[in-house]
């Protein structure tokens, strides 16, 4: 089917961006200066207008066409994997739209460099916390629990003795593992860094 192809394939573009993306943000457990060292050079490659272009039009390609599918496959998701993969990609879609439209409100309008400091602010002042501690949690399990579920279908071979499924459920494990260490990483009463006054618009402080 085409549409699932074309969903795929954004799909693969967008993961590679997330695959980095989430990676820089696990170097917060090193500590700010280290997260904003490797997001300068990491930017290089994606901070352009040929990278953000491509990259808006993939998330574009990806929530349309996945609730596209999403409305036509719902009654027909059996397995816990196949509730997962719709489920987790619903809510990575509402994420998108919300995360992007901050990206760009903060870098247009409040004229704010949208580093560590602008997600980290959210998780560390009370009670907007509140919100933003299961709004990047959930993103991330999310976007793990979409990859476990379609591992889950696609491969078909045990690797070290695990199944296809218990495959996935490593993936989906490594996902909750990776989003603890990375809400640890950004919240600053564990590794110290201080916001800068400029972020605190974003929480009215």
């Amino acid at each position: 089917m085409l549409l699932k192809k074309v969903h795929t394939f954004s799909g693969v573009c967008i993961s590679l961006f997330v695959g980095l993306h989430l990676f820089n943000h696990s170097y917060s457990i090193l500590g700010a200066d280290k997260h904003i060292e490797l997001m300068n050079t990491l930017r290089y490659f994606y901070r352009n207008i040929f990278a953000e272009t491509i990259l808006l039009l993939a998330l574009l390609v990806q929530i349309i066409s996945g609730w596209t599918l999403f409305k036509s496959n719902r009654k027909r998701a059996a397995t816990f994997f196949n509730q997962l993969q719709m489920w987790t990609g619903l809510y990575l879609a509402f994420f998108i739209v919300v995360h992007i439209g901050a990206i760009f409100f903060g870098r247009l309008f409040l004229d704010l460099d949208t580093n560590l400091y602008f997600g980290a602010a959210g998780l560390n002042h009370f009670p907007v916390n509140l919100f933003f501690i299961p709004y990047y949690a959930l993103a991330i399990i999310s976007f793990f629990g979409h990859i476990a579920a379609i591992h889950s279908k696609k491969m078909k071979q045990s690797i070290l003795g695990l199944s296809p499924i218990k495959q996935s459920v490593v993936i989906f494990v490594t996902g909750i593992c990776f989003t603890i260490a990375i809400l640890y990483g950004l919240t600053n009463r564990f590794t110290g860094f201080k916001i800068p006054a400029a972020y605190n618009i974003l929480t009215g402080q």
